[in-house]
């Protein structure tokens, strides 16, 4: 999704020569990551690879999460920087700041505490990409940089029961409960944890704009700046889909993280400022779930992707 929407971004802004899209290597095969670096020797990188996952799919495989991620860094990381690779921007992920940070989270708060165990695994190997463009950094003085982003969703997502996040799984039970004329839909939690949700257009503009701006050692956070609750959430999917049901929060369930809003100010400062609301982003996302109905099979989560 993330890495799709890069692509658009730069097709738009009339950049042609571009490579790893359909072309890319297997990430856990170190031969086929080395083989593409010395043929293709891309000036820029931005690395969006990496299996993700909901509360389920990260409940259910987490070595296979773990697994995948780090197998992404390892391989391309050191691959870039030996080719040539003029810059570089590893995107993490929210779930890397420790589950008890202060609010909004900002950098200084990583590596200070555990991070939140529905997601730990993933988490871990995420700061470990974020550690190793650091290292690369300081040993050859390689410009990488990281970003971490909120939550994301967008044309692209996954929408299967079992690997898809908040936004995307929603998505789908709203859309199936209405054709069905379902009386209720079920959501996990109480619905009262706030999480900060990011269009995946606006994503991929800042990541573009952060490999032509950003210089910083730190991670930088890509963020809108805006909370929204579960609840919240489901009502304006609610609206969005056409559902006319009930929502029903099941209290026996995890809420993960209360609340996990970034401190993006650092990227304010430097001139960038997300483009889409809320609402549009999730009519544009439901009109891109409605046509493209391969997006709503489920897709085993195994190293490798």
């Amino acid at each position: 999704m993330v890495g799709r929407a890069v692509v658009r971004r730069l097709e738009a802004q009339g950049f042609t020569n571009l490579v790893g899209i359909d072309d890319g290597p297997k990430f856990d095969d170190c031969t086929s990551v080395d083989w593409f670096f010395a043929k293709t020797r891309p000036q820029y990188v931005v690395a969006a690879a990496g299996r993700t996952a909901g509360i389920v799919g990260n409940q259910k495989c987490p070595a296979d999460l773990m697994l995948d991620n780090l197998l992404v860094a390892t391989h391309l990381i050191p691959s870039a920087w030996r080719y040539g690779t003029e810059k570089l921007l590893y995107l993490a992920s929210s779930c890397a700041y420790p589950k008890f940070a202060e609010q909004p989270l900002a950098v200084k708060s990583l590596w200070t505490g555990p991070v939140e165990p529905t997601s730990g695994a993933y988490a871990v190997a995420k700061l470990a990409g974020i550690r190793l463009c650091e290292a690369y950094r300081q040993q050859h003085g390689a410009h990488f940089i990281t970003a971490i982003s909120a939550d994301v969703f967008g044309p692209g997502d996954d929408f299967s029961a079992t690997n898809s996040h908040v936004v995307g799984g929603l998505l789908r039970r709203m859309h199936e409960a209405r054709l069905s004329d379902a009386e209720t839909v079920e959501i996990w939690g109480t619905g009262s944890p706030r999480r900060e949700f990011l269009y995946v257009d606006d994503l991929a503009d800042a990541a573009i704009f952060l490999v032509r701006h950003y210089e910083g050692v730190e991670p930088i956070n890509i963020g809108t700046g805006v909370t929204t609750t579960i609840r919240e959430l489901a009502e304006i999917l609610r609206h969005v889909v056409g559902y006319t049901g009930e929502l029903r929060f099941d209290t026996g369930r995890p809420d993960g993280t209360q609340l996990k809003g970034l401190d993006s100010t650092p990227l304010r400062h430097l001139g960038w400022t997300p483009a889409w609301s809320l609402r549009a982003a999730l009519e544009r996302t439901y009109e891109s779930f409605l046509a493209h109905p391969e997006t709503w099979e489920e897709t085993p989560i195994s190293y490798g992707g």
